[in-house]
């Protein structure tokens, strides 16, 4: 089974996702669909949430040659650069539409990995943007929401007309 990817405005978009106690089976199946979900849009990370599903797993895959997938339980940055980068971000929740967002260029992320293990990760570049991503998805919100109100006002009404 795969689920579909929530469109914007759904309100589990904007909950915040509860922690995973351990990972299972039930946690690996999740993950196998995501990144399935993931290569077909093709995009370089997902949120459990956007598959409407309420726990803190992400996954992402930044790889050239694809198939890199990092597997990410309760991820949380613990150290950001302080060299900011610009990037078009996207979302498949809400299709058509993109925007340029600054963010940090490199972060440091404690997770548990899929042996259940907690792992610290540098990420940089476009997997440094890919997880940041992802983790304000965790945390209920959209890239658009770092953008400025007139920006994100003119992007979500964009959005709305491609979507009539």
């Amino acid at each position: 089974m795969t689920r579909a990817v929530l469109r914007w405005p759904h309100p589990a978009l904007r909950t915040t996702a509860r922690d995973v106690e351990a990972i299972t089976d039930e946690v690996r199946a999740i993950w196998a669909e995501m990144i399935a979900v993931m290569e077909a849009m093709p995009g370089v990370g997902l949120a459990a949430v956007q598959l409407g599903v309420p726990l803190r797993l992400a996954v992402i895959d930044a790889s050239t040659a694809r198939g890199q997938a990092v597997r990410m339980a309760n991820p949380e940055i613990l150290h950001a650069s302080v060299e900011f980068r610009d990037h078009e971000e996207a979302s498949p929740c809400l299709p058509g539409v993109g925007a340029v967002v600054k963010r940090p260029r490199a972060v440091t992320v404690r997770f548990m990995d899929a042996d259940g293990a907690w792992v610290e990760r540098d990420f940089v570049g476009l997997w440094a943007v890919s997880v940041q991503h992802q983790i304000d998805h965790l945390a209920g919100r959209m890239y658009f929401d770092r953008l400025t109100k007139l920006k994100r006002d003119m992007l979500l009404r964009r959005a709305a007309k491609l979507g009539r």
